[in-house]
């Protein structure tokens, strides 16, 4: 003869309750700075063997860029946006393109199902997952930066500003990649707009502003990549004027809050759907 707890009993809706209520207090949500760590670390890890060829793609594409228009643009202010835009490109590559994809077939498979059952904020997977594609930036951004600038010949003094640009343009960019791959209803489309915001990181920040017409100027005010351009353009000066600089590393991390903001959102909607 066995006996039976109270509280397995039918009827018992009052101590099934409480024991659902203690287990549930058993596994706390993750806090969001350690979530975010733990995160950070996984997509690192994961990405880092697949992405690699893909950072020396986007860095070769940004020199052969200024490989050709070495021949077509003046030295000065033509040169300094060309070296300027070359290197934030490669930020745009990963944390625009690649991201945008990443999160479009992470829905499309139903990744964000398995996400979604784990004790994580949606701000530490979203913020997880720019930092480690944005981190592959770094390299590829730093030798298109001296390649250009040696190309050119701009002067190599303040390029520590890229310490700041990265970062900032990176956060910008890998937000609006996230929410781009997290709002599109197929991995196709996702794909299609990654590929399409990159195309406009390179015509738009790459060009000189002087030779385009006033409504493709407009147009290059929008894009969130064209801050960090002009940010790391105005440190080849030979007096650089800092005040703009700070000015625009700040609009950067501004639209770097929002965008980041408007990921997080697009993951909690598509992560109950």
């Amino acid at each position: 003869m066995s006996v039976v707890p109270a509280e397995v009993l039918p009827g018992s809706a009052l101590a099934a309750e409480e024991t659902v209520r203690e287990a549930a207090e058993l596994g706390p949500r993750a806090r969001l700075w350690p979530a975010l760590v733990a995160v950070y670390r996984a997509q690192l890890s994961r990405a880092r063997v697949a992405r690699i060829p893909l950072l020396f793609v986007a860095t070769f594409q940004s020199i052969g860029i200024m490989v050709l228009m070495r021949g077509v643009v003046d030295d000065g202010a033509e040169a300094q946006a060309v070296v300027a835009g070359s290197s934030v490109l490669v930020v745009a590559f990963v944390a625009l393109n690649l991201l945008a994809q990443y999160f479009g077939q992470l829905r499309a498979s139903g990744g964000l199902d398995h996400y979604a059952t784990l004790p994580v904020p949606p701000a530490a997977m979203v913020l997880g997952a720019a930092g480690a594609y944005a981190s592959f930036t770094v390299p590829g951004t730093v030798v298109t930066a001296v390649f250009g600038s040696v190309l050119f010949g701009l002067p190599l003094a303040h390029l520590w500003v890229l310490a700041a640009v990265i970062p900032l343009a990176g956060a910008a960019l890998a937000g609006l990649g996230a929410a781009l791959g997290l709002l599109a209803p197929r991995p196709e489309l996702a794909t299609l707009l990654g590929q399409l915001g990159m195309s406009a990181a390179l015509l738009l920040g790459v060009l000189p502003a002087d030779r385009m017409p006033e409504a493709v100027r407009f147009a290059r005010d929008l894009l969130p990549s064209t801050y960090g351009v002009e940010a790391f353009a105005r440190t080849f000066g030979p007096n650089p004027d800092w005040a703009f600089v700070l000015g625009d590393l700040a609009v950067c991390a501004a639209v770097g809050v929002v965008s980041l903001a408007v990921a997080t959102w697009a993951y909690r909607r598509a992560a109950v759907r």
